[in-house]
């Protein structure tokens, strides 16, 4: 896919519909977005490249953006393979061609590619511009969005911010999106960027000094309009800060039990005035949708069958995905289930410890086996909590 961006930039990325998990762990229905870019000045930069799925597609791209000319240089923002998977095949093709990184650009490529770049390199510092003749290009280093390598460009004669994976969304460029950019960007930057909300902030208070008009990720769509929004909604999922107000409830059950409780819970919220209650099947739904809005609203339940003298194993695995993400500044509650020796909260407390600035609410509900009617002034009661 080839379309002007603005005069001096073109984008080459590629659409891969065939893609089922991103990073071998993320269900993308929509499939993937590679973004690509070449800037044409005196000299031609050529941004990133693409995962190695698509280099054929991608290189026919470049040639018909080129031209019959030849790139000057080949920016490496991201070493990640779904952005350097074509780098060799691109050098090989365009010999004279500079590549362009900071140390730790290359101390990476060395590991992933076997690729003499010998006479080949510039490496710049954060900071530091290459000219392209008229224009020229501004690095600033992102290290930690997501990875140590990253950094960002600025292409100031455009107001244009090469943004790395930041930014950046699920969905090919041609995919349908109906609740808009923020959902499936959302759900991009808690589950891949959200451990790294104190990196994120960084890198969002460096680049406050450049006057944005186009952002363009690394996947996603090109974003030429209202670009407030977008560095709102970073902002905010960066600063850890609840999006909106409402309630995650997500369950783990191994017969229905707790997930009957789970959508009676749901029930009793809505009708005390929660302002929003979402509920996930751990076992079966996306749980990286799961990840999503726990951190997009303001409060999470925890509803677990116990297993084995612990909690049922997809409850463990999402409140171990909470740690690592970095989860804080919300309030959660606990409701057990177990038949003899019910153990989920005991083993979901410790872990819930490790989180920054969480409150528990109270009471932690245990329900034996099945809900019944006696367990509903415990839930009524722990709704109360939560709405308060």
């Amino acid at each position: 896919m080839n379309f002007k961006v603005t005069d001096n930039v073109t984008y080459i990325g590629v659409d891969d519909k065939t893609l089922d998990l991103f990073e071998s762990q993320y269900e993308v229905p929509d499939g993937m977005a590679y973004n690509s870019y070449v800037v044409k000045d005196e000299k031609i930069a050529v941004m990133d490249s693409v995962d190695a799925r698509k280099t054929y597609e991608w290189l026919d791209n470049l040639a018909k953006a080129l031209d019959g000319a030849a790139p000057d240089y080949f920016v490496v923002q991201h070493v990640e393979p779904d952005h350097s998977g074509s780098l060799k095949a691109v050098c090989e093709k365009y010999a004279d061609m500079k590549v362009v990184g900071n140390a730790k650009t290359f101390s990476m490529l060395g590991q992933f590619f076997d690729l003499d770049l010998t006479g080949r390199t510039v490496v710049v510092k954060d900071g530091e511009e290459l000219s392209l003749g008229k224009t020229s290009l501004k690095f600033y280093t992102a290290p930690m969005v997501h990875w140590p390598e990253v950094m960002m460009t600025y292409y100031a004669a455009d107001k244009l911010l090469f943004a790395a994976d930041a930014f950046g969304k699920f969905g090919t460029l041609d995919a349908e999106d109906d609740e808009g950019w923020a959902c499936e960007a959302r759900r991009y930057y808690f589950n891949i960027v959200g451990k790294y909300g104190a990196q994120v902030q960084a890198v969002l208070k460096k680049l406050s000094a450049c006057e944005i008009a186009v952002i363009c990720p690394l996947h996603g769509p090109v974003l030429n309009e209202n670009i407030g929004y977008y560095v709102d909604k970073y902002n905010t999922w960066s600063s850890y800060e609840p999006e909106d107000k409402g309630v995650t409830i997500a369950f783990a059950s191994i017969h229905g039990n707790t997930a009957a409780a789970a959508r009676r819970f749901k029930e009793i919220l809505e009708s005390k005035g929660a302002e929003k209650v979402s509920l996930f099947d751990l076992s079966r739904d996306d749980m990286a949708e799961a990840i999503e809005d726990a951190f997009r609203y303001d409060r999470l339940v925890l509803m677990a069958a116990s297993y084995d003298a612990g909690v049922f194993p997809p409850m463990l695995m999402f409140a171990n995905k909470l740690v690592a993400k970095g989860y804080k500044n919300r309030k959660i509650a606990i409701v057990e289930n177990g038949s003899w020796a019910p153990s989920a909260a005991r083993t979901l407390k410790p872990i819930i410890e490790q989180l920054k600035d969480i409150t528990l609410a109270e009471p932690v509900v245990t329900i034996k086996s099945s809900l019944k009617e006696s367990d509903i002034p415990n839930l009524e009661k722990l709704a109360d909590e939560l709405v308060k």
